[in-house]
């Protein structure tokens, strides 16, 4: 029987089921080797050189796949299809020559997927290629290149004091991110501002809100009004004077839906909508994956494969009907500096199926899973269609001036599976609801309230909001992200307190 290597005993399980009784399916636990932790394992002045040693934990684990082996010359390599994938298989197979198990008649074959279904298995098993020489020379330079940048820094660093334990390419500028924060946070003074909103009625009981934006014919800007004396004149004059509706304009507006998920985007809303930190994020998504759920989670790609695309779409139509549906598929352009697009974006391999259908019992399987399966049909669905009316009210003079704006939704598009932000409505003043009204009519003044306002500092980094900063600076890689941010936590260079990173 032919032996096949993945990554998980999970995996392994899922994938047994699908190839039968003609293939021997294993499990590498992971990376089975790795630079030896000695100075001198990186060697620049002999050619870049490396020295590596075998993980103990790994010795029985190549044993099973060398026993394996000996009973039917044929491996094949089935890591997951990224740069650490790739390396995985390489480092089994140099440690598998080594020990003489793969000889020159071995048969060894790589094979990738993007999913865990039948479907892509057999496909794979049935298109086999050989090991990505340029993939494994690009990890072999990013661990040459770690190794030597943190093995020279960390021991300077330990000197320094202040707990730091060791340093690294992605490590260091992500922490001096949250530093560098920090210090624009101490360093903030706050600046005073007011602004004037008023109750107004109109008709009797047809209450509205709006807010002062020109007082004595002088434009109030944001901080036009910097003291409370100057708030409390205001006030008085908007009290003592008699508004009428000077104009009403109404904006049609289409808003597009957002690209199915990748990484990143993916670790940012499980954090916001769900609470979720990127370890815990990924840790979850990777059970999904390997239960043949998901596509593969560690992915800069926001393509869709046709069949899926197709798949979605009749979805779509089937549960929302042909109005959400646009007449042709959306094509989406990624905008990330230096994105690695081989993979798809994160989808249900059966988008067809929700969290019930798969009988998912972990609450946080379930929950990941919907928000990826609401996402992805949500991207190919019609846009949100709504229309912002603006009311502009002017004293008799016209030297005072009111603005009050509302957003009425006319048709909710693909708002029906998956919203910008769940709390959108309720933070946005120009979703309130406006009473019809014509322009010359007269309003009564209700209520006339200054608020007080103080400019405030940027806030500390999220876990969201970190991992998009790294997207936008070009910080790491879809596999590092969840790392990075788990490892600064562990090592308590930060901390965690409501959702934000402290250093």
């Amino acid at each position: 029987m032919a032996v096949v290597i993945v990554e998980s005993p999970a995996k392994a399980k899922t994938i047994n089921r699908y190839l039968g009784n003609k293939y021997t399916v294993l499990a590498s636990y992971g990376h089975v080797r790795d630079l030896n932790d000695k100075r001198g394992s990186v060697d620049p002045e002999n050619n870049f050189s490396m020295k590596w040693q075998i993980n103990p934990k790994s010795t029985k684990h190549i044993s099973d796949i060398k026993s394996a082996l000996s009973k039917d010359n044929h491996l094949i390599l089935a890591t997951d299809p990224d740069r650490e994938g790739e390396a995985i298989s390489w480092h089994l197979v140099e440690i598998l020559k080594k020990q003489k198990s793969v000889k020159e008649d071995t048969k060894v074959q790589r094979i990738v997927f993007n999913a865990i279904t039948k479907t892509s298995v057999l496909e794979a098993i049935n298109n086999p290629r050989d090991l990505d020489g340029p993939l494994i020379e690009a990890y072999l330079a990013r661990r040459a290149l770690d190794y030597l940048l943190g093995y020279n820094m960390s021991p300077s660093l330990t000197k320094v004091g202040f707990g730091f334990q060791s340093a690294g390419r992605v490590q260091s500028p992500t922490l001096r991110l949250i530093v560098d924060r920090e210090m624009e946070i101490e360093s903030f003074k706050p600046q005073e501002y007011w602004s004037i909103n008023l109750s107004l009625i109109y008709e009797r009981n047809k209450k509205f809100e709006a807010k002062g934006i020109e007082y004595k014919n002088k434009k109030i800007e944001k901080f036009t009004i910097n003291t409370k004396e100057y708030a409390d004149e205001i006030v008085k004059d908007f009290q003592n004077s008699k508004f009428f509706v000077e104009d009403i304009s109404s904006v049609p507006k289409k808003r597009k839906p957002l690209p199915p998920f990748l990484t990143s985007t993916l670790q940012q809303d499980a954090n916001n909508r769900l609470f979720m930190g990127a370890q815990q994020t990924m840790s979850v998504a990777q059970k999904l994956y390997e239960a043949g759920h998901i596509t593969y989670m560690r992915t800069d790609g926001i393509d869709m494969a046709p069949e899926a695309m197709t798949t979605t779409r009749n979805t779509i139509k089937k549960i929302y009907g042909d109005k959400f549906l646009p007449d042709r598929p959306r094509f989406y352009k990624n905008k990330i500096v230096n994105a690695q697009e081989a993979h798809e974006c994160i989808r249900p391999t059966d988008i067809t199926k929700t969290s019930e259908n798969l009988n998912l019992q972990d609450i946080n399987q379930k929950k990941l899973y919907d928000l990826i399966r609401n996402r992805t049909l949500a991207s190919q669905m019609e846009d949100e269609i709504s229309e912002t009316t603006t009311i502009i009210l002017k004293n008799e003079d016209k030297s005072n001036s009111l603005k009050a704006t509302g957003r009425v939704v006319i048709f909710e598009g693909f708002r029906k599976a998956f919203s910008y932000d769940e709390n959108e409505e309720l933070n946005n003043n120009e979703n309130k609801e406006l009473p019809i009204i014509e322009e010359g009519k007269e309003v009564i003044t209700d209520d006339v309230v200054p608020q007080q306002h103080f400019t405030q500092a940027k806030p500390r980094y999220s876990e969201a909001t970190l991992v998009k900063k790294m997207v936008d600076l070009g910080i790491g890689r879809p596999s590092t992200y969840a790392s990075i941010v788990s490892t600064i936590q562990s090592r308590q260079y930060v901390r965690k307190e409501k959702n934000r990173l402290i250093r």
